[in-house]
Parts: C-alpha cells; sequence; structure tokens
C-alpha cells in the first residue's frame, strides 16, 4: 500500500501500485543490455564466453502446462498418447498421468511441449 499526505497533513492511503507494466520494462531493459552486449561482441570488448553468459540470461522462461494444455496440444498434432510420448522421450504412462493431471511435466519434458507448442511437432523430427 502506498501513503500519500495531502496538505491538511491527513495520510491517505491508496491501492497498491499495478507492476503489470514491470515485466514489459523489464524485456525492454533485457533487451538493451542483449543489444548492447552484442555489439560489443563484435567489436571484440567482450569475449564468445561472456557472449554466451548474457544470451544464457535472455531466454525466455518456459510455462508450466497444466493437463488441459496438454491433451489440447496432443490433440492439435492429431498422436495418440503413446506416439506423443516417444516424440517427448517419456513413458505412455508419464504422459497419462500430465493428462490426468496426476503429475506435471517439468525440465526438458516442459522445453519440448513448449517447442512443439510454438513450431509444430516437425520440429523434433
Amino acid at each position: 500500500m502506498l501513503k500519500v499526505k495531502n496538505k491538511k497533513a491527513k495520510t491517505v492511503t491508496t491501492a497498491k501500485r499495478s507492476t503489470s507494466t514491470a515485466p514489459k520494462r523489464k524485456n525492454r531493459i533485457t533487451e538493451a543490455v542483449h543489444e548492447t552486449a552484442k555489439d560489443f561482441h563484435a567489436a571484440g570488448l567482450i569475449n564468445h564466453t561472456t557472449m554466451r553468459e548474457f544470451d544464457a540470461l535472455c531466454l525466455p522462461k518456459v510455462p508450466s502446462y497444466t493437463a488441459r494444455r496438454i491433451k489440447a496440444l496432443r490433440a492439435k498434432c492429431k498422436c495418440s498418447q503413446t506416439v506423443f510420448a516417444m516424440y517427448l522421450n517419456v513413458s505412455a504412462s508419464s504422459l497419462r498421468q500430465w493428462e490426468l493431471g496426476a503429475k506435471k511435466p517439468a525440465g526438458v519434458a516442459c522445453k519440448l511441449l513448449n517447442i512443439i507448442e510454438m513450431k509444430g511437432l516437425e520440429a523434433l523430427v
């Protein structure tokens, strides 16, 4: 909460400020820093290892996947659970549990689901 004093010295409490612009600001700042690092790398002021570190810091976050979202993605790809599980290199049982909501995919599985969602199943072939 923010406290603001008016002219009569009364304290007025207002609602918390919206942080909806914070991610956009952070993205713009991150992009600007990354562009500057690229320019420094091109000019020979930053070595290859440091540039890789900047690249890693600027990677987008991998979203989490709900059971409904996984099932919809598999349906969009027109695959059975067994075939879709083979593409993800997981067991059909694991995929079934993800789709039922008993378990959630993590790590590499989320990344693969993200790639399939963005580029299609052909990206894994």
